[in-house]
Order: C-alpha cells, then sequence, then structure tokens
C-alpha cells in the first residue's frame, strides 16, 4: 500500500485568507488526508506559512511592526483559524524556518554544480525616492495583456500571465507610489530552465497524463510557450540568503532568494521541521527520496500556482540530478469568486475565514465549500446559496433525520437502541442501496472529484430519510411496535454510519453524531460493504443520547445580517 504525502499551496503570510484560498488548497487536501487515513493508509500531510517575498516587507512595514516579529504574529493568527476549521496537518511549518534556508541552499549549490545557475549583470528597475532596486512586486502598474491596472511586477493576478517590470505600462513604486523610476544595472542568480525545458516537458509528458485537465493544460501552455531563464534572486532584507560560500559578491550585497524559488523547497523543509520535532516521525527522507517508490506525491493548488509547481518546481528539482521525489498527480482548482467578482485579499473582498468562523462552524463551510468546489469552471459563492445549500443538505437531511429518529426514539422506546423484529425486504433492500452508495462515495474520493464525492454523501443521506418516510415508524407504532423499533434500530445504524463516512466533510458534526451511542467497542474507522448491507454496528441495547440540533438553519434575518456586514447583492437568488 503506497504511503501518502499530502502538500497543499502555502498561504501566503500577508494576513488570514479568504474562503476562495481555503478551498482551492487546504480544505480539500484535509477531506483526502482524512479519508486516506480512515481507509488505514500513512498519510503526512505537510503544509506551511509562505513568509518570504515583497508582500511579506510590506505588509510589515504597514503594520509597524520587523518583519521577522510580524511573520510570527501572522503564523500564530493563521495557524488559529486552520485549528478552527479542523485542517488535519501533520504538520505546519514556516518557510522561514532554518530547515527551508538549509534544504534552499543546498539545492542551489546542487543547481550551482551541474551548470543550471548563471549569475548576470541584469539592468532592473531602481526608485529614486525610496534609494533602493525594487524587485518585481514592489512595482505595479497595468497588465498589457488585459489592461488590469493593480498588476504585479512578476505576475498579472487578474490574468495569470507571468511579467518582467518593464511590462507595465505607467509602473510606479509600491512603497512609494513614486514614477520616479530608472533602470540600473545589478547582478542576480538565474535559473537556466531554456537548459532543462525538454527534460521537463518529457517529464510532464509522462507524469501529467493523470492530471485534471486544468492542470496539465496551463503546464502544457507554459512549455509551449518556451522556458526562459528566470532570475531566482532579489534585493531584499528578508528572505534566505544567497550563501557566501557560493556566491561570496552577491551574499556581500545582501540578495536573497527569489520567494518562489525557495517556497515549494519548504514542502521538504516543512517535513524537515516536523522530524526533527517529533522523535517518532519517520526520517524525512523516506518521503522525499525518489528511490523510495512507495511514496505516492498530491499536491493540491488554486489554478494561479499551477505554472509554478508543475514546471519552475520540477525544473528544480530535475537541475540538481539528485533523487528528490517529484508529485504524482496535481489536484487544481479554478477560482470561488464572491458575486461574480474575486476574493481579494489585498482588497478586503469577500468572507474571511477568521470571520466565517465567527458567524457559523466549521462544518457548516467545509460541507458547502467541497459541495460547491471549483473544480471544472470557477464557481461564485453568495449568501443565498450558502443558506440553501445549508438548510437543505445539512439541517433538513441530515440533522433533522439524526434528531427526529433519536428524539422519538427515546420518547416511545426509552434511552437504549430498541430490539424489534428482525431485518425484512425493506432493510436488505436499503442495505444494498447504501452498499452502492457507499461504494460511489469511496470512488469518488479515490479520483479526487470532490463535489460528486459530496453529492454520493448527500445521496447516502437521503436515502435514510427516504427510507424513514416509507417505514412511517410513528404509524407503525400504533400497530406493530416490534416494527416500530426495527425500523428506529435501523435508522440509528444509519446514524451511525453517516458518523463515520461524513468525517472527512463534518468532522464535528460526525463525532457529535457517533458519541451519541455508548459503543465500547466502537474502533471502527471505516465501514465495509458488509457492515454497511447489514446496518448492524450498533446493537439493541445500546445506550444514546440525543444530541443538540446539529446544524441550525439560516434564517431571512441571518442572511441580512451577513450582507450587512460582507456586502453582496440583496437581490441575488439561489
Amino acid at each position: 500500500m503506497a504511503r501518502q504525502l499530502i502538500t497543499s499551496a502555502l498561504p501566503y503570510i500577508n494576513g488570514i485568507k479568504h474562503l476562495g484560498n481555503m478551498v482551492g488548497s487546504m480544505l480539500p487536501a484535509d477531506v483526502y488526508a482524512r479519508y486516506l487515513r480512515q481507509r488505514g493508509q500513512d498519510v503526512l500531510y505537510i503544509c506551511a506559512t509562505d513568509e518570504h517575498g515583497t508582500p511579506a516587507e510590506l505588509a510589515a512595514k504597514e503594520a509597524g511592526l520587523p518583519v521577522a516579529e510580524f511573520c510570527a504574529q501572522q503564523h500564530r493568527a493563521q495557524k488559529a483559524v486552520y485549528d478552527g476549521f479542523q485542517i488535519s496537518f501533520d504538520y505546519f511549518g514556516r518557510s522561514s524556518s532554518p530547515q527551508n534556508h538549509e534544504a534552499t541552499q543546498e539545492i542551489a549549490r546542487e543547481l550551482q554544480r551541474n551548470g543550471f545557475i548563471e549569475e548576470r549583470a541584469i539592468r532592473q528597475v531602481y526608485s529614486l525616492d525610496d534609494e533602493r532596486f525594487l524587485p518585481d512586486r514592489y512595482i505595479v502598474g497595468t497588465c498589457p495583456h488585459c489592461g488590469y491596472d493593480k498588476a504585479r511586477g512578476d505576475q498579472c493576478e487578474n490574468c495569470t500571465r507571468v511579467l518582467d517590470p518593464t511590462d507595465l505600462i505607467d509602473a510606479r513604486s509600491a512603497i512609494s507610489g513614486s514614477s520616479r523610476l530608472e533602470v540600473r544595472e545589478t547582478k542576480h542568480l538565474f535559473l537556466l530552465q531554456s537548459l532543462l525545458a525538454a527534460e521537463v516537458e518529457a517529464w510532464v509528458d509522462e507524469h501529467g497524463k493523470e492530471w485534471p485537465n486544468l492542470a496539465s493544460s496551463i503546464a502544457r501552455k507554459w512549455l509551449t510557450e518556451g522556458l526562459q531563464d528566470r532570475a531566482i534572486t532579489r534585493d531584499l532584507e528578508w528572505g534566505v540568503p544567497v550563501p557566501a560560500d557560493t556566491w561570496p559578491e552577491l551574499a556581500a550585497a545582501g540578495k536573497v532568494f527569489y520567494v518562489w524559488f525557495d517556497a515549494p523547497i519548504e514542502y521538504i523543509g516543512a517535513t524537515r521541521e516536523w522530524a526533527d520535532l517529533d522523535p517518532a516521525a519517520r526520517d524525512w527522507r523516506s518521503w522525499w527520496w525518489e528511490a523510495d517508490d512507495t511514496v505516492r506525491y498530491t499536491e493540491f493548488m488554486a489554478k494561479d500556482n499551477v505554472p509554478f509547481h508543475t514546471v519552475m518546481f520540477p525544473a528544480t528539482l530535475l537541475g540538481t540530478r539528485a533523487a528528490w521525489k517529484k508529485v504524482d498527480f496535481v489536484k487544481a482548482f479554478n477560482w470561488l469568486n464572491y458575486y461574480g467578482g474575486k476574493f481579494s485579499t489585498s482588497q478586503r473582498r469577500g468572507v474571511f475565514t477568521d470571520a466565517a468562523l465567527e458567524v457559523l462552524p466549521a462544518d457548516y463551510w467545509r460541507y458547502f465549500l467541497m459541495a460547491n468546489a471549483p473544480e471544472s469552471d470557477d464557481t461564485s459563492f453568495t449568501w443565498e446559496l450558502f443558506a440553501a445549500g445549508v438548510n437543505k443538505d445539512l439541517a433538513d437531511t441530515l440533522g433533522n433525520f439524526v434528531n427526529r429518529v433519536l428524539s422519538f426514539s427515546r420518547k416511545r422506546f426509552g434511552d437504549a437502541v430498541p430490539a424489534g423484529s428482525p431485518a425484512g425486504e425493506a432493510e436488505h433492500k436499503l442495505g444494498e442501496q447504501i452498499a452502492a452508495l457507499l461504494a460511489e462515495y469511496e470512488e469518488q474520493l479515490e479520483a479526487l472529484q470532490f463535489r460528486k464525492a459530496a453529492q454520493a454523501l448527500r445521496s447516502l443521506w437521503s436515502a435514510g430519510n427516504a427510507y424513514l418516510e416509507e417505514k412511517a415508524p410513528w404509524l407503525e407504532i400504533k400497530t406493530d411496535q416490534d416494527a416500530a423499533a426495527l425500523t428506529l434500530r435501523t435508522a440509528m445504524n444509519l446514524i451511525h454510519l453517516y458518523a463515520v463516512v461524513s468525517e472527512p466533510f463534518i468532522p464535528s458534526s460526525a463525532r457529535a453524531m457517533r458519541d451519541a451511542f455508548t459503543l465500547e467497542s466502537d474502533t471502527a474507522t471505516w465501514v465495509g460493504p458488509d457492515r454497511a448491507r447489514a446496518l448492524d454496528a450498533v446493537p439493541a441495547g445500546t445506550p444514546f443520547t440525543v444530541p443538540p440540533v446539529l446544524f441550525a438553519k439560516i434564517t431571512d434575518e441571518d442572511l441580512d445580517a451577513f450582507r450587512e456586514r460582507f456586502g453582496g447583492d440583496p437581490d441575488a437568488t439561489a
């Protein structure tokens, strides 16, 4: 059985992330990691804050803090939010860690030894008013390709095209806003991607066949346009320093590595952090050394991160000529928009993850986001759609089923699961249906098709409601108490099954459902087909309690309050 290495794109350090970031990387990775663990697989889910680069310096300056202190504060704040969403990282590190500094410098030296790094004198933008060279992201202007007027000097956020600062129209300093810019000569290190292009293309041809079209098409588009040699150092105070033993002149000039060079290496660095901190951890090399072919590596990211992970990072690892593990499967997502416009960290547009947890528990968000994940196209969040999904699927279909079954049984049969008649034709039919739906659910999770997996999970919940309506224990009990008891016992076994298999999507609610039953030997991590057909995991006589309401409905008054706080179109419909 393969060991499963999972990474999600590193959240950038400059502020709490919005729901679009959550659904595009960390949340689907968590759902997948939880599922694989339940199926008995050895999983290592690694992530970290991405702390270097221009925005960190700019955000720290705006906050009036030294950049190291700012990043430490933001790491704690982000980690608290992800804990609130119950993201089950095995380790959540920091790209500013000593381990990442060491790994980045090691890889740079290997590339240099193999002839894939070259020192070049280049002409770079210098700000007369700021009295410094400006890294790409310190320069903003209008994108020459799409006309977006807040494009950065390295990449346009709107059309995702990679840019050179000199490409920008009406360029200005992001520090001072000054347009008094001139081009001067300075030295930087370049990764010679042009020499690695054929190898990267061959690697994508071999491994990209499995990837979703979104990931493979973006990678091939970059390759078709041709890989250019890329500057991998910047003029910044905060970053992984260029090692003086290899490039003494650049080190003396204070050059640091480009954030997109060191950030993907942090997956390795964070694994080192984890191994250093946990005496019981497996050697980090066993996860990252390609000679160990028992590891399957899956990456989760939004589409704007795809080029760096499918082209630039593989080129970096290939150029080391060392046996680094490279990604097997890239799960890419489109964008989740907010009422048709983009979520934006910089513009504070949309629902941010800390605020989301202030208004509703994590499971509401986890289920809705995955049930509407932007897998095939960009999707749009609206409060109306959110309320409709929560009320219909979580409150009515699942929550109401749990409450009505347990409340009615306690009222009529007491605080233990009733025995009643042996299973009959309706129960056998239900068992076959549940086994088939569970197989569909497993198939979609294995394929990382999260919307379809959520649909299959919803169908499992709906099957319980259909069974309950067909058997109508509130009528059965008037004429045949044993028949009513059988129906309720079967429904309680469905609740337990739902608790087990819903855990990847709604872990807190799954735990509440499971804790309703006092089962000393309840060690099941998953439900096999035979157990699904039998529906007998909770035997008669098992004590139970009625949990608090799992999901409260979102009212019209709630919607008004949400719109007032977060904005949105009050005339929008679901």
